[in-house]
Parts: structure tokens; sequence; C-alpha cells
């Protein structure tokens, strides 16, 4: 969908899915068998792959190469999010164009600022591992990956970086109901750093048959399991960081004014993919996400919320005694 030159490797190159968001305020959020009412909607480009993207690519400043490879339909909506990711830099010489349409999120907002997402996945569905054409990756790139797409495709992408000597970052998200032990050693054993919220980090750990204990056991164990780092996101509580041969490490989030949390996530991974590209430490790339992430809450939406380098540095020296 846009020209490319194949062969220079992406510094950060995002593998997974792009949506159109329309998202409404309401008072609560619908329970079943419930209808509630907004004033209005708004329409919004979203997608956990794109989110991510974007968010590395404000983040990087123009000084890294952020690359997106998915699938949109052949209809206005998927070329809206083809442009929409080109203004922001993005190579999206790597989108597919399937039969299906682009696919779309449904998205609640309370008065506290807490989410309830549906997703159709549409043309996410049919994204290939294919599109990762030979010189997308190489020894210096950062494979991201999420749950929105078919699972055997993340897996042959992670097996794709894994043979160009780049790093991959999983985040487990959402977790797929039918996710078993096998399939996640499949994928994290071609991975490199886990990174999941509280409910996913219960649910991985249950895949693993890690049942007891509290959010830094289960993520140590779940680390020592899988062999790589489990990151785990715990909103206003911060963040824990549980690798091999190294304590349990938690670094705080920032206190911001909540509007929305729906894109706090995806800012994280994309910003903590920036930071490794940029080669720093694990823990020194996860302080500049968490902070990063508290600045995506003070908005409405995912990618209009996300902040740019600059932001970010200004917040990180404030934060400074």
């Amino acid at each position: 969908m846009a020209d490319t030159d194949e062969t220079t490797p992406a510094d950060v190159l995002v593998f997974g899915s792009l949506n159109v968001d329309l998202v409404c305020r309401v008072a609560s959020i619908a329970r079943p068998g419930e209808t509630v009412l907004a004033p209005r909607y708004e329409q919004l480009f979203g997608g956990k792959g794109a989110n991510q993207a974007v968010a590395a690519a404000r983040m990087s400043g123009g000084g890294n190469r952020v690359a997106m490879v998915g699938a949109v339909g052949d209809d206005v909506l998927g070329q809206a999010v083809a442009d929409n990711l080109r203004g922001e830099g993005i190579d999206v010489g790597g989108l597919q164009t399937a039969a299906e349409r682009t696919g779309c999120a449904f998205i609640s907002i309370d008065a506290a600022g807490e989410n309830a997402i549906t997703v159709a996945s549409g043309a996410n569905g049919c994204v290939t591992a294919g599109a990762l054409a030979p010189g997308r990756l190489g020894p210096q790139s950062i494979l991201v990956l999420q749950m929105e797409i078919p699972l055997a495709e993340c897996v042959a992408a992670a097996r794709a970086a894994r043979d160009a000597g780049a790093r991959t970052v999983v985040n487990l998200a959402p977790v797929p109901p039918d996710l078993d032990e096998a399939g996640m050693l499949q994928l994290m054993e071609l991975a490199d750093v886990l990174v999941v919220n509280e409910s996913e980090l219960r649910a991985a750990a249950a895949i693993c048959a890690i049942e007891s204990g509290n959010a830094s056991e289960r993520a140590r164990t779940l680390s020592e399991r899988l062999d790589l780092a489990v990151i785990a996101t715990r909103g206003s509580r911060g963040l824990i960081i549980a690798d091999r041969n190294r304590p349990v490490r938690s670094i705080p989030a920032m206190s911001v004014e909540i509007v929305d949390t729906t894109g706090a996530g995806d800012t994280f991974v994309g910003v903590f993919a920036v930071g490794l590209s940029e080669g720093r430490a694990p823990d020194d790339a996860a302080e500049r996400a968490a902070v990063a992430a508290s600045l995506a809450c003070r908005k409405l939406g995912a990618q209009s919320a996300m902040p740019t380098a600059a932001e970010v540095e200004r917040a990180m020296a404030e934060l400074k005694p």
C-alpha cells in the first residue's frame, strides 16, 4: 500500500491488527440485556497492532524506522487506516488487502474512564506472516506481536524474527480463549519479552498450571517456566518486571487525571519496543513506557491520546527530584 525499501530492516516492526474504533461515552457500561444511551460517538483509528505502531512512531520522533504489517479490507475504512499510518511516518508497505471488511471495534467508556470493547476482526483474521518479506527484519529489529490476529501467523512471524536475529515482544492481549500450554510454549520459546496486564497474567499463569501466589510470584514463576522476561502492567499501581536470575522489580505509574484508559496498554508496548530498539535496558525502557502510558490516560481515545517523545521527556524530567 506504500512504496518501501524492503532491504532496510525496520527498527520496530509491529505485526498485528488494524481497526476503526467507534467510541461512545456512557454513564455506566451496559449489562447483559440492558440498553444505555450516549449523546454521540466518535470514529477513531485503532486495533492493538496499529495503536502500538503509532505509539512507537511518536516516541521515535522520526529517528527509528517503524513498520506496520497487517491486513485491511478493500474498502474506504481500509484506505483511511493506511493513510492514517502514513501520516504518522509509519511504513505500510507490508499491509495486505483482504476479502473481508476492515476490522472495527465498538468501545463504551464509563464515567470512571473504564471501558468495554467488542471487536469485529474482519480483515485481521486474514493476515499472514507471508507479508514479512525478506529484509524487513534484521538483528537490530524488535518485532511486536499481539493476539488480535491468528496465533499460527504470530508464531510464524516470531520464527522469522528469530531467523533474522531480531528480538520479539509478545503482548498476550487478548488471551485467545483456546490457547493451551502447548500453544503458549510454542510462541514463547520464540519470544524475548512477554507483556501482560493483571488479568492476562492470571490467565497465562493458569494456562501454564501456575495457580497460586500473588502477582509478583506468578510473574517470577511464569518467567522461569517460559525462560523470558515478564512485564505485568497494573494500571495506577505501575508494573512489575520478572526475569531470569534477578529479583522482581516494581516501577510506579505517574499520577494523572484519568479520562480514558483505552490506549494505555498499547502505548506502553509501543514505547517499550522503541526503548529496546535504542539499546536501553529493559528496566529503563519500561520506566519510560510507564510514563508514556500514564500520559495516554489523560485524553479520549487510543491513538489520539498517545504522547510524543517530547511530552514523555518533559514528564520524566518533572518526576526527577
